[in-house]
């Protein structure tokens, strides 16, 4: 019996669900783990080592870097970068239009940018033409409508900023300069 090969087969160096849709042109990297019902569109690239989560949608034109962690119901749309080692937290939404239509017409893409170490808290919603800053933190359920500068954490709808955040994650007192009470590395920007 012979048919199409699955993408597990097409990419053996990726873990691939065999619920999951990987189309042909897709770029998955190494190592990388595609779990239950999770969709990849042609043109799509995925870096090594990355986990997406069940029913995770990655569309024709996203860019998702090496180290990156995406939890369960995200969907990342054309235009979307996501740098290294970016956390998106399950149900976390992208949009790529500032001004959607059913008809299509008229429709702009605004690309959006995550950058390297960055997090995004479950439910949160990144509004289109942002910069999330290196190992920002994006809290639950924030409506992100501007920028997000380097190590900032930001909450609240529309989200704003409430303190600093380390590389390790978590708040530092202080902001810039001061060191992190949990890993003791000084938060320089």
């Amino acid at each position: 019996m012979s048919g199409a090969p699955t993408p597990s087969e097409r990419i053996p160096s990726a873990s691939i669900h065999p619920s999951a849709i990987v189309e042909d042109g897709a770029r998955i990297g190494a190592g990388t783990r595609i779990w239950h019902h999770a969709h990849v569109r042609s043109g799509a690239r995925i870096g090594e080592r990355c986990v997406l989560g069940k029913s995770v949608f990655v569309d024709s034109g996203a860019v998702v870097g090496s180290g990156c962690k995406i939890q369960n119901f995200v969907s990342i749309y054309t235009g979307v970068t996501l740098e290294d080692e970016v956390f998106v937290g399950p149900s976390a939404a992208f949009t790529n239009d500032r001004y959607p239509r059913a008809s299509g017409e008229g429709w702009e893409l605004l690309p959006t940018l995550v950058r390297r170490g960055a997090s995004i808290g479950a439910n949160a919603t990144i509004l289109p033409g942002l910069t999330i800053g290196e190992w920002a933190v994006v809290g639950a359920g924030a409506v992100v409508t501007r920028d997000v500068e380097p190590h900032r954490l930001v909450v609240g709808n529309p989200a704003k900023a409430v303190g600093w955040a380390c590389r390790c994650g978590r708040r530092v007192p202080g902001g810039p300069g001061a060191a992190c009470p949990s890993c003791g590395e000084v938060l320089s920007l």
